[in-house]
């Protein structure tokens, strides 16, 4: 089992404080991070990595964190015209010995990781002539193709349409059902409620709760955090959140 533990974390760029004093023990299931633009939720994951400066501490399971961590950035780019089983190849980088090639267990990591994203009639496609949800979910399965311990998404249902977006909640799920700690920034408050085990909401760079879906996202709570109304409840018994409104005295 793998262990994100954040204690007292704070990011400060341009001046001006991003995240403030955020702690939380992130070890099993799938969490969702949720919040409005600008609450500190990628600045969070990118912390937890090292690729902002942050104080606090932040200690993360594992002898190699590339083995036992894999992240998908926000928005990620691609460069290289690279056909997209090669791309998805690169998440095997952190098993394959310097100037080695892949043995089996790495192309049929890849396969597997293809599949699973839905993007093996991809294959032989230049990567950079995909569309935007193409890209998403071969960047998925790059990260995918890693099979670490810890997966970190940074909004991993960005330019995929209703279908892919469930598929792609389906799936985070799926990989935490089977033992990965899988950690997603997310927008859409319906699929959190369905498919996450706990949310951790932030609002202005603070942590204002942490728990299941069912006592993180009431109506009190997002109409302070979000400033809208939300109907909540289930629909063919499938939890459900559905902003219908700016909030009085928004």
């Amino acid at each position: 089992m793998v262990v994100i533990d954040l204690r007292d974390v704070s990011v400060r760029l341009g001046g001006r404080t991003v995240v403030d004093g955020v702690s939380a023990t992130l070890d099993r299931g799938l969490i969702g991070i949720l919040g409005p633009n600008g609450a500190g939720k990628s600045t969070l994951v990118r912390a937890a990595f090292g690729l902002v400066p942050a104080t606090g501490a932040i200690a993360i399971e594992g002898d190699s964190v590339a083995r036992t961590v894999a992240y998908l950035p926000q928005g990620g780019a691609i460069h290289w015209p690279l056909s997209v089983r090669r791309l998805v190849a690169l998440g095997r980088l952190p098993h394959v010995a310097p100037l080695a090639r892949m043995g089996w267990g790495d192309e049929a990591a890849v396969a597997r990781a293809m599949a699973a994203a839905d993007v093996a009639h991809l294959a032989e496609r230049d990567a950079t002539t995909l569309s935007g949800g193409e890209r998403a979910r071969v960047l998925l399965a790059r990260a995918l193709a890693a099979e670490a311990r810890a997966l970190i998404a940074d909004e991993p249902l960005a330019a995929l349409d209703p279908a892919h977006a469930l598929a792609v909640m389906a799936l985070l799920r799926a990989t935490a059902v089977g033992g990965t700690l899988v950690v997603a920034v997310l927008h859409d408050l319906a699929l959190a409620a369905r498919f996450c085990d706990r949310i951790l909401l932030m609002d202005g760079g603070r942590l204002v709760a942490d728990g299941p879906p069912v006592t993180v996202l009431t109506a009190d709570r997002i109409a302070e955090v979000y400033g809208v109304t939300a109907w909540i409840g289930q629909v063919g018994g499938i939890a459900t959140v559905i902003p219908l409104g700016v909030a009085p005295g928004r």
